[in-house]
């Protein structure tokens, strides 16, 4: 009786084609570069240009409410409402600060706590800002169309400020409605 080969062609189809899945998983997992990725590879940069477009003129703009209640309790305006143009650097700034880029409620301490990159001076210069009336409305006109995140403190009584912070999506042509709850 002759040996049984031990690689015959078909186990040696099945042993490459899992090779090839492992790598495929394995490079899955691996950190990936470019524009518009984020991840452990590194901090996105500060590009001026990725700003430009949110200092054009439009007929858009944010019309705005903030209606956020927790254990029983509303919640009013204790500062400024902060309108940041959405960036590849202010997405990764939002992820680490609020932990989503599309929208949170954290305490100010905790944001105050996280450690991100200080933002250059030059940052500030697109941010645009207003404050809520009485009754936490709040308004930012001749917006372009394009992408932002409403930032603002908020507080019921004299409990601990929380922060809130939502992406919205403007028109040049028209106003959004935003309601921070």
């Amino acid at each position: 009786m002759s040996p049984r080969p031990l690689l015959t062609p078909a186990r040696g189809l099945r042993l490459s084609a899992l090779a090839t899945v492992a790598a495929l998983a394995v490079a899955a997992c691996a950190p990936v570069q470019g524009p518009g990725v984020y991840g452990p590879a590194g901090a996105v940069v500060f590009n001026t240009s990725d700003f430009e477009w949110s200092r054009l003129s439009g007929n858009g703009g944010v019309d705005g409410q903030v209606s956020y209640r927790e254990g029983g309790q509303s919640y009013g305006c204790v500062g400024a409402v902060a309108l940041t143009p959405d960036t590849p650097y202010t997405r990764q700034r939002m992820q680490a600060l609020y932990g989503s880029s599309e929208r949170a409620a954290i305490p100010a301490a905790v944001v105050r706590a996280r450690a991100v990159q200080e933002a250059r001076d030059d940052y500030s210069a697109y941010v645009r800002e207003t404050n809520c009336d009485g009754a936490g409305r709040f308004r930012f006109a001749n917006l372009p169309g394009g992408s932002w995140f409403v930032i603002t403190p908020v507080r019921a009584g004299s409990g601990e400020p929380v922060v809130l912070m939502r992406r919205v999506q403007t028109r040049p042509d028209r106003s959004t409605q935003v309601i921070l709850d």
